[in-house]
């Protein structure tokens, strides 16, 4: 079963792919979309048989990989219940996203190609997910980073899809640098890179990295990192912040969160599956997979806790401006994502999954939905030119509005009433008030200010788009009609998931069948009592986040329905505030000024001078240009007249005859 989990989608993408264009569109379509339907029910067979059953955590061998030395890398998969998690997560939303596009591409002539980019993305994610070992996660990892290039840059004819591809791999390369140097530190500590002998060491580690700790210099080096000798709890810290950078990177945490916006430019559905649901929570399911590590190393926690919070307000504080609709959702992603880096940082593996299954489900809903949006108004995507669509779309208006309730987190606290993100952002939010370590109490209150802008902006692009007064042209209104039944039903599916998944799982995720549930996938420190304190939490912090959200409701109902020149008002007010917000606090000039512009003038110099004036001037062409300028005298010598010649041979025969005078008289 699992083998047929993984490998139908490599199956799909290798048909379409190598023969796509003999089969035809239709074919590639149904080939690869029945083929991801087959692995997502198994999926879901799998995870109630592993995450219900009382079986325990197993390896599927598929063949061997790497023997080299003491490294000794097999490639097979770790079946546990964060597998079967992600594997849901993963199937389901790549099959839902598979089975829209047949109706949202159904103009372009390259449906064969794209189809296989989906299928290839899903079955890298997979090889990610289901990872037994580090090496192994690193193929999935790349491989996630190829097909996310491929698909957002799937328009190339396009100047701003091929600019938004190079900036998500270029971005993505700097979180793998350090990702892969924080595999070879673990493999330094720890001896093997197979996630069983890893965690098996932690145990035997611990005590020393403790002892290590109080001991300082004298515990002894265990890893040169950058010259400086690092005792055992300096070396596990620093492997953990390395690895967290490969995280930052492909789940888009502050600073390395500008590919994110940008890999909009792609198709829609690309960005249902790669940005909303699966890729970007790589980050998430690698440092959760990593718990056993992360736990040696307090500070590394610290680091976590506090780079999630800060993305998740920076995020929500640029989403506030922003008027093209897939944006705003973008930067939602990228706040979601810090909540679960929170919950990382604060122990609460259990809750960071969960957020991250809940949001699988609303998020790609609400992509989808933009996407049903864009198609009704001729792809259009800003939200300034739209307004008046609830009616005409009212089947997408209702979708919109179930992921927007889950996005917010509506619900009524203190009960089982709520949709899916009210159990799983609650949960984080009440974690970070009991949280044991120094960036808890900043972590809740960034959280909670989140939570308002959060709900702001989800509401503001539900008014902006579907109610007040037409925005768009007569010809664009005209024409605006409900998607086809093909891209509803995938909506439909996923708003069950929007508005159960949270009630449903609940209790396996972070509640009483926590232990039954996890079976020992999770590690947590024993002192650290965050799973039974968060549902001890004073009523007023159970009360916050509706009360943030019921706030950020109002106060868009105020703006965009009530009054919508309050806010132009406000922006003419507040100049700079604005413009700074409106351009994402300035990041992507700042990497401009820093890097980009120093780049192309160093480039520009080495190609120029070091390239052009001294290597090929004193090399090739200088060479060259010698040899032209001797051969240019040399074949003066040869001007064809004979008495020329004649001249040269008198020449020749006196010299010899003067040579032969003088040898003689010596």
């Amino acid at each position: 079963m699992y083998h047929a989990i993984v490998f139908l989608p490599l199956f799909g993408f290798l048909i379409a792919g190598l023969f796509g264009r003999s089969i035809g569109a239709k074919a590639s379509e149904y080939i690869t979309s029945g083929f991801l339907v087959i692995a997502a029910v198994l999926s879901w067979v799998a995870f109630f048989t592993v995450g219900f059953g009382d079986g325990e955590a197993f390896t599927v061998p598929v063949m061997r990989f790497i023997q080299s030395g003491t490294l000794d890398v097999a490639w097979s998969f770790r079946i546990d219940t964060l597998t079967v998690v992600m594997l849901v997560v993963v199937n389901t939303v790549s099959a839902l996203v598979h089975i829209y596009s047949i109706g949202y591409m159904h103009h372009d002539p390259h449906r064969p190609r794209f189809f296989a980019y989906l299928s290839l993305f899903t079955f890298a994610m997979l090889m990610l997910v289901t990872s037994d070992n580090l090496v192994q996660m690193f193929f999935g990892w790349e491989g996630v980073g190829l097909a996310s290039y491929l698909l957002i840059g799937f328009w190339y004819k396009k100047p701003t899809a091929n600019a938004a591809a190079i900036k998500a791999f270029v971005v993505n390369r700097v979180g793998d640098f350090g990702f892969i140097l924080g595999i070879f530190g673990v493999f330094v500590l720890f001896g093997s890179v197979n996630f069983d002998t890893i965690f098996a060491n932690t145990q035997s580690f611990m005590p020393a990295a403790e002892a290590a700790g109080e001991a300082g210099a004298q515990a002894g080096s265990v890893l040169n990192f950058l010259g400086y000798e690092l005792d055992r709890h300096a070396a596990l810290t620093v492997v953990c912040l390395l690895l967290f950078l490969g995280a930052m990177g492909k789940s888009a945490q502050v600073p390395l969160h500008t590919w994110l916006p940008d890999a909009m430019e792609g198709p829609t559905p690309v960005s249902a599956l790669i940005h909303a649901a699966t890729m970007v929570t790589a980050g998430v399911f690698m440092v959760a997979r990593l718990s056993p590590i992360f736990e040696l190393s307090h500070t590394a926690l610290l680091v976590v806790t506090f780079v999630g919070a800060f993305t998740a307000f920076f995020a929500a504080t640029v989403g506030l401006v922003q008027n093209d609709i897939k944006r705003v959702i973008a930067y939602s992603t990228c706040s979601q994502l810090g909540y679960m880096f929170v919950a990382l940082g604060l122990g609460f593996y259990s809750a960071a999954i969960f957020h991250l299954f809940t949001h699988a489900f609303f998020k790609a809903l609400l992509f989808l939905g933009s996407g049903s949006v864009i198609h009704a108004v001729s792809d259009e995507q800003d939200m300034r030119k739209m307004g008046g669509l609830r009616k005409l779309i009212p089947t997408t208006y209702w979708m919109m509005i179930i992921g927007t309730l889950a996005l917010t987190g509506v619900g009524i606290p203190a009960t089982v009433i709520g949709t899916a993100g009210f159990f799983s952002k609650d949960a984080i939010i009440e974690g970070a008030f009991v949280g044991h370590n120094a960036m808890a109490t900043i972590a809740f209150t960034l959280l909670v200010v989140a939570a308002v802008f959060t709900s702001f902006y989800s509401w503001r692009l539900i008014f902006m788009t579907f109610h007040g007064k037409p925005r768009a042209s007569a010809d664009v209104m005209h024409h605006v009609h409900e998607s086809p039944p093909v891209m509803l039903l995938p909506l439909f599916l996923l708003a069950v998931g929007a508005l159960f998944a949270g009630v449903v799982f609940y209790g396996a995720f972070v509640g009483d069948g926590y232990d039954a549930f996890w079976k020992g996938a999770l590690f947590t420190l024993p002192d650290n009592h965050i799973l039974h304190d968060f549902h001890e939490v004073p009523l007023w912090v159970k009360l916050s986040p509706f009360v943030a959200m019921l706030l950020g409701l109002l106060v868009a109902y105020q703006f965009y329905i009530r009054s919508p020149e309050t806010p132009k008002q406000l922006a003419a007010q507040h100049r700079g505030l604005y413009a700074f917000l409106l351009n994402k606090w300035y990041f992507d000039e700042l990497y401009d000024f820093v890097f980009v512009r120093p780049a192309m003038r160093l480039g520009r110099f080495l190609w120029k001078t070091g390239d052009g004036k001294v290597i090929d001037g004193l090399g090739p062409d200088g060479v060259s240009a010698r040899v032209i300028d001797v051969t240019n005298k040399v074949v003066k010598l040869q001007t064809g007249y004979l008495y020329h010649y004649a001249f040269a041979m008198l020449i020749g025969v006196a010299a010899l005859v003067t040579w032969m005078m003088l040898g003689s008289s010596f």
